[in-house]
């Protein structure tokens, strides 16, 4: 009788951080789950917010499992060419873990699991040192939104303001923050002052594997690209 070949032994690299036995831990957590779930997911992820994260995960509490960490770990547990695959087709899921990505086991219905990913997004103000997605400018004259008391405080901010009437006024055109350039703490403060989250936490599912089929969902990937083992 041939050999399975998730009972085959795994060679891990060293690691000073979590350790051999954690990484072998991990490896058999995902092939048990491969053997356990009908389909097999990689997703990438931008801005993840653990929290939010958490909280997408429990659609999946009863019937999933993600695995999140170091791709190399997920890559090992899949098998990396067809001869160390531990099901057939895994190596192609391997080859697209990369970047900032994760797993996902399941057996929920792939039109569900499609439908939750595609419509998850959850914007948020961003922090100092975030590179701003958009430039965003104050012209000059009234700013309504802020009251009296507030003008010393976005004074600080460096914002050109005065007091007119006791109206927060802009004395010229102000730009807060300029697409593709780090947020300065002044920057951070004033966006949140003005409502504007920047920042946004998106899943976005990258391939599909069972062991009938295996199905892209990211744009500019060929099949040609994943299966040269």
């Amino acid at each position: 009788m041939p050999k399975s070949k998730r009972d085959r032994p795994v060679t891990l690299s060293k690691t000073k951080k979590k350790g051999r036995d954690h990484k072998e831990t991990i490896v058999n957590a995902i092939r048990e789950s491969v053997e356990k779930y009908s389909s097999v997911y990689v997703f990438s992820f931008e801005n993840m917010r653990n929290i939010k994260f958490n909280e997408f995960r429990q659609q999946f509490m009863h019937n999933g499992r993600f695995f999140l960490g170091s791709n190399k770990v997920m890559q090992v547990a899949l098998g990396r060419s067809a001869s160390d695959e531990i099901r057939s087709g895994l190596y192609k899921v391997s080859k697209l873990i990369n970047g900032n990505a994760g797993l996902l086991a399941t057996d929920m219905p792939k039109e569900e699991v499609e439908s939750l990913f595609n419509a998850y997004e959850d914007a948020y103000f961003s922090k100092t040192g975030r590179i701003a997605a958009e430039t965003v400018e104050l012209k000059e004259g009234p700013l309504e939104q802020f009251t009296h008391d507030m003008e010393p405080f976005l004074r600080k901010q460096k914002m050109p303001v005065r007091l007119n009437k006791g109206t927060v006024e802009l004395i010229s055109d102000f730009v807060v923050c300029e697409e593709g350039k780090p947020l300065s703490p002044e920057s951070a403060h004033i966006l949140r002052l003005l409502g504007k989250k920047l920042s946004t936490f998106k899943l976005t599912l990258v391939c599909r594997w069972s062991p009938i089929d295996f199905e892209l969902y990211q744009e500019g990937l060929d099949l040609s690209d994943v299966e040269t083992s």
